[in-house]
């Protein structure tokens, strides 16, 4: 019995031994494989900086075009507020009110800060108008590195009787108020913090830089199609961003536009399908 108990106390030391030895390569495994990450992570952070240094070139590059670009278009009236009206999203942020007022709209630009990661504006430039003293108007995201996006915009100097934004302006009908709308120039006015770690962005900027902005000889032609559009994918989302960027009252113009009518189309259609294979079943 005694030369059990030794036989199994030395087997008990040895596993303990290569439990330890285990342990410690595997220790070492991790160290090493932490070592390749940051390794990694380096050459990441060489290849972001490269990157970002060859976009900033290229943006000087394609400044002057699109100062060209500006120029041709002033030469073509209505051109902003046609490449609006046929953009998916756009084109239902313009009430009655604002299309006059567009109608004024010499140019649109967008510029990035010079590093281009701290942030951006957009640039509406007005003819003089019957509308606002201003002749530009501006919105700017400044971007910082906890995430957060400080908003300014300009706050129009609207003429009597003008603001459309408030709800003056308005042309009246015999002695019935007409129903209230949210103009697209309120989204001048919507200057509070944001935080992209929440989710939360203002997807009519986005629109006009990411989208608009690039080519929107597209959408004055006419030729872009709405299932090429990234707002289209997920109705729900794209309505729960327009909510947080213009409110409820926004919402209720938007819910008999075209931006929402594709769903509701596919939804009677398929309701019709539906009723159709009842039939079928009850003649059979």
């Amino acid at each position: 019995m005694v030369a059990d108990n030794g036989k199994k106390s030395k087997v008990a030391e040895r596993g303990e031994e290569d439990s330890d030895h285990v342990d410690g390569e595997l220790v070492l495994s991790i160290e090493k494989l932490q070592e390749i990450q940051d390794e990694l992570e380096k050459v990441n952070e060489e290849a972001s900086d490269k990157v970002l240094e060859v976009e900033q070139k290229y943006n000087e590059i394609r400044r002057p075009v699109y100062v060209k670009r500006n120029e041709i278009i002033q030469s073509i009236p209505d051109f902003w507020l046609t490449a609006f009206l046929s953009h998916p999203a756009l084109s239902d942020l313009l009430t009655e009110e604002d299309q006059k007022i567009f109608k004024y709209l010499v140019s649109l630009d967008v510029e990035d800060c010079q590093d281009l990661k701290s942030g951006y504006s957009i640039i509406f430039n007005f003819s003089p108008n019957p509308y606002f003293e201003d002749i530009k108007l501006v919105k700017t995201y400044s971007f910082t590195e906890e995430g957060v996006t400080n908003i300014t915009g300009t706050t129009i100097k609207w003429k009597e009787g003008m603001d459309i934004a408030n709800g003056n302006g308005h042309e009246k009908k015999g002695n019935k108020r007409p129903f209230a709308e949210e103009s697209f120039f309120s989204w001048f006015g919507e200057t509070q913090q944001k935080n992209f770690s929440d989710g939360v962005t203002d997807e009519v900027a986005e629109i006009i830089k990411e989208d608009l902005w690039p080519n929107p000889l597209k959408y004055f032609n006419n030729e872009a199609d709405e299932e090429d559009f990234d707002g289209d994918e997920d109705d729900e989302e794209s309505e729960e961003c327009l909510l947080q960027n213009f409110g409820l009252p926004f919402l209720g113009h938007l819910q008999d536009s075209k931006y929402f009518m594709k769903g509701s189309e596919d939804d009677e259609d398929g309701e019709q399908d539906d009723d159709d294979e009842d039939d079928d079943e009850d003649d059979s």
